[in-house]
């Protein structure tokens, strides 16, 4: 049940976490294959066998045992604090600390009584450090821990010498001690090294991906903004208008329910498309909708200058977005009775200005938090484009200038093909319309919200 249990957690870890135990289990095992090789080798040679130096020889075997249970014990905590998730407890070194000097002490008494050989010596010389050293080279820098390394050395190479150990296996104390410990630290700290940098792009890719979703959601908010604002508004004029029309027994109250109809069915579509991600505004249908909805609410709106029929696609719909939203704000604010739009392209660059003469309530509304203008300059921004907006020189005029350069660039390819126009004579509505506007022969909009009144 056990093994069947841990094959079932290993299936439900993903690559990364696979990587992440198997390089811990790896690390734990380290101190396990020294201490029974370099422990365990000098029982069948090196020590002596009479009964006090076989009995410091298993005392000191058990104590290096010991240490492997407190080093696995500490790694996990050790890991935790080199990956910057946790910090190690400091007190929990105290006991591999001490059971280290009692290993040292036990390899100096069994050097002092002669109970071991010179090379059996060095192996648990070299076996000595690594239980606590595993451990430090996770909590410590480079420097610090090969300066603790080499006060080590000293401290086991004094040791032994006061043990009585002279001579050629005095003099291999010392390396032998220190490559315990640089060993450790070539086989450690690059394992977990790796570890942290693969954890880090792991972590980076889970950003990327929380970005990317925040990125949508953005985009699909502000198109749903910029494709329905007006669309609703005009359907709702229309309908109030119908219902005016109607109440007088005019009949062009059923031509206004019919484009009613199909300003709805185009916004569907629209919807449709920006779900999909696909839509994007076409700079000459916008165009003849901002003319047709401005016309329709009795402000003279002409259009001069380029079509941009021959401007790179991502350019047209970029500039179709600042049109609608430039024409929504014409509508929602300010009481302006001309608009100019200017189409201007030249090998350089294209410039798009929209100036209309309600220049002190559009300048006033286009700083609230309500206008479009931050998404507009998100859309030009994708492509080095600015957006600049307010009072024209001389006063008396709100002009609002776009300006995308072109040059020579590999403008990428669109998903989609060109949408059809949208709304009334290729208009999609606005957001508002202010009072008094004129939006038919005879009726206009009321003082009040969603009104309208009959203009005799």
């Amino acid at each position: 049940m056990r093994v069947r249990g841990w094959r079932r957690s290993w299936q439900e870890r993903n690559k990364m976490e696979r990587i992440d135990l198997y390089s811990r289990f790896t690390i734990s095992c380290i101190p396990w294959f020294f201490t029974l090789a370099w422990q365990g080798t000098p029982f069948k040679s090196d020590i002596r066998h009479a009964p006090l130096p076989l009995t410091l020889g298993v005392a000191l075997l058990l104590v290096s045992l010991t240490q492997c249970l407190l080093s696995n014990r500490n790694l996990h905590g050790a890991y935790e604090h080199y990956l910057t998730v946790s910090v190690f407890p400091q007190r929990r070194l105290l006991a591999p600390v001490a059971l280290l000097a009692v290993a040292v002490g036990l390899l100096a008494a069994l050097a002092a009584v002669d109970g071991v050989h010179g090379a059996g010596l060095l192996l648990m010389t070299l076996n000595a450090p690594m239980a606590l050293v595993i451990t430090r080279v996770l909590l410590v820098p480079v420097r610090r821990l090969l300066i603790e390394s080499l006060c080590l050395t000293a401290l086991i190479t004094g040791t032994l010498a006061v043990a009585g150990v002279r001579g050629g296996t005095l003099a291999g104390v010392a390396p032998c001690s220190l490559f315990g410990c640089v060993l450790v630290l070539i086989s450690v700290r690059p394992s977990a090294w790796s570890m942290s940098v693969m954890w880090q792009a792991e972590q980076a890719r889970d950003i990327q991906a929380r970005l990317a979703v925040a990125e949508e959601r953005l985009r699909f908010g502000r198109d749903m903004h910029d494709v329905l604002g007006r669309n609703l508004a005009v359907i709702a004029l229309k309908s109030e208008l119908a219902v005016e029309l109607a109440q007088r027994g005019r009949p062009e109250a059923v031509d206004q329910m019919v484009e009613v109809q199909r300003i709805a069915r185009a916004s569907q579509q629209e919807v449709r498309d920006v779900v999909r991600g696909y839509r994007e505004a076409d700079l000459s249908t916008e165009l003849a909708g901002a003319q047709g909805v401005l016309r329709a609410a009795g402000i003279e709106c002409t259009v001069t200058g380029d079509s941009g029929e021959r401007l790179p696609v991502p350019v047209q719909s970029a500039l179709g977005w600042v049109v609608r939203e430039a024409a929504t704000n014409v509508l929602r604010h300010g009481d302006p009775q001309h608009c100019v739009i200017r189409v201007r392209a030249t090998a350089d660059a294209v410039t798009l200005q929209v100036e209309n003469d309600g220049a002190t309530a559009a300048a006033t509304a286009s700083d609230g938090p309500g206008s479009g203008l931050a998404g507009l300059r998100e859309r030009l921004g994708a492509l080095d484009g600015s957006l600049e907006a307010g009072p024209a020189k001389g006063g008396g005029l709100f002009r609002l200038s776009a300006t995308i350069p072109l040059g020579d660039r590999d403008w990428p390819e669109t998903e989609s093909g060109r949408p059809g126009t949208n709304g009334a004579d290729g208009a999609d509505g606005a957001e508002g319309l202010r009072p008094g506007t004129v939006v038919a022969p005879g009726v206009m909009v009321g003082p009040g919200p969603g009104l309208l009144e009959g203009r005799r």
